[in-house]
């Protein structure tokens, strides 16, 4: 029954996409089809082969390696603080801090030009087999390691020529991303293979709601990718030197969110306490994200739960919610344990929204900002379909 309930949520998403269609006549469903099938074949390849599974063995191994890289630095610092044997355990130490190392570490393929080579295979692949634009299969890849303020950045130029329509879409494939950076902290949260497995899901995802949502024909002379030039690439050591204060500035922005967050909830919870015992922020999320959970074939008893981390994930980030989510991992089933952990693994949150409509202020100016702005509602329900549909397409593979 679950599992009918899993397939029925699929269709009530791509349903509910359709519905909020700008223009349902310029829908071309076929890409849409070979997507979702794509997705199928991609979840099978990494959950139910032994070749996913170690291709997924590596790429965690190798994420490990620059937690370890990293950590030498961080213990070179702050000593007993970040001890190498990870006996004295810290969320900021141990997940916030090497994200140093790992901006870096990607800095430096993208400036030799590895990371942009690898974006572009893969992005060219997903326009000749689902026959979607060139540059939006490309974006769609590239905010899967870069991030969205540094995707926008990087594609401002081609970005400025676009027309509005194609912005929104980038707008919201944008709410669906992570960056390789954060990898590393997701992690040492979750299960590697269902971090690894939401990743180009949600890339897929993407496309696939966006091409429902916001239809539209692109031309050949239009279909094109921008490369930036070596003069953009800046110097070698002045890059790193910049990178580095990027991802230290980017560590301490999580934590100092953290706290603010964490801290906030606790503060407003024992106000609604006063008003009843069982009144708390995360009861209110279960509540109202319990449908969604519902029609993820989660086991009944469960439902409440996802609920409550799903809404923490949208209201507050992905990093409150896989913390709570930690504490009683033990105690879910596999099914839900699949689904609420790709769920996740997004920056799909209010404050995603708050980044993107600022880059888009200083990037393109106030007239195309206030335009992206009429969507803000757009953009974080496409997100919320994006990691629903990637948890849903995972739930159908684990039971």
């Amino acid at each position: 029954m679950y599992l009918l309930i899993n397939l029925v949520g699929i269709i009530v998403l791509l349903g509910l996409s359709y519905l909020l269609s700008f223009n349902k006549r310029e829908i071309t469903f076929k890409p849409i089809i070979i997507l979702f099938m794509l997705q199928l074949a991609t979840t099978w390849f990494m959950l139910s082969t032994d070749i996913g599974g170690q291709v997924i063995t590596w790429i965690s191994d190798f994420f490990l390696w620059l937690i370890d890289s990293s950590m030498s630095g961080v213990n070179f610092v702050f000593g007993d603080f970040a001890p190498l044997d990870g006996s004295a355990y810290t969320f900021f130490m141990n997940v916030l801090m090497p994200i140093i190392f790992v901006v870096v570490f990607f800095d430096i393929l993208t400036h030799y030009g590895i990371l942009p080579a690898l974006i572009n295979a893969v992005g060219w692949a997903f326009s000749k087999i689902a026959k979607t634009p060139r540059f939006e299969s490309f974006y769609s890849i590239q905010v899967m390691f870069l991030g969205n303020n540094e995707a926008l950045a990087v594609t401002r130029t081609q970005l400025n020529k676009m027309s509005d329509k194609r912005l929104l879409t980038v707008a919201m494939i944008s709410m669906s991303c992570v960056s390789a950076p954060m990898l590393s902290s997701y992690l040492q949260l979750l299960d590697a293979k269902y971090v690894l497995t939401a990743i180009p899901l949600n890339a897929i995802g993407a496309l696939i709601i966006t091409s429902i949502i916001n239809p539209y024909r692109v031309t050949a002379e239009e279909d094109i990718v921008y490369t930036p030039s070596k003069e953009e690439k800046g110097n070698f050591f002045d890059m790193i030197s910049k990178s580095m204060m990027t991802g230290g500035k980017l560590a301490l922005i999580i934590a100092v969110m953290l706290i603010g967050f964490v801290s906030l909830i606790t503060a407003i919870n024992t106000i609604l306490g006063l008003f009843h015992d069982q009144l708390t922020l995360q009861n209110i999320f279960g509540v109202i994200f319990s449908p969604i959970s519902f029609l993820m074939g989660v086991d009944f008893s469960q439902i409440f739960t996802v609920g409550q981390l799903m809404g923490e994930k949208i209201v507050l980030n992905e990093f409150v919610a896989m913390t709570s989510l930690s504490e009683f991992m033990s105690s879910l089933t596999p099914h839900t344990e699949a689904v609420i952990s790709t769920f996740l693994v997004s920056f799909c949150n209010f404050t995603t929204i708050g980044i993107i409509l600022g880059s888009m202020q200083a990037l393109f100016g106030d007239v195309r900002a206030k335009f992206i702005s009429k969507y803000t509602w757009l953009l974080l329900a496409s997100g919320m379909l994006v990691s629903s549909l990637t948890a849903m397409v995972v739930g159908l593979f684990v039971w």
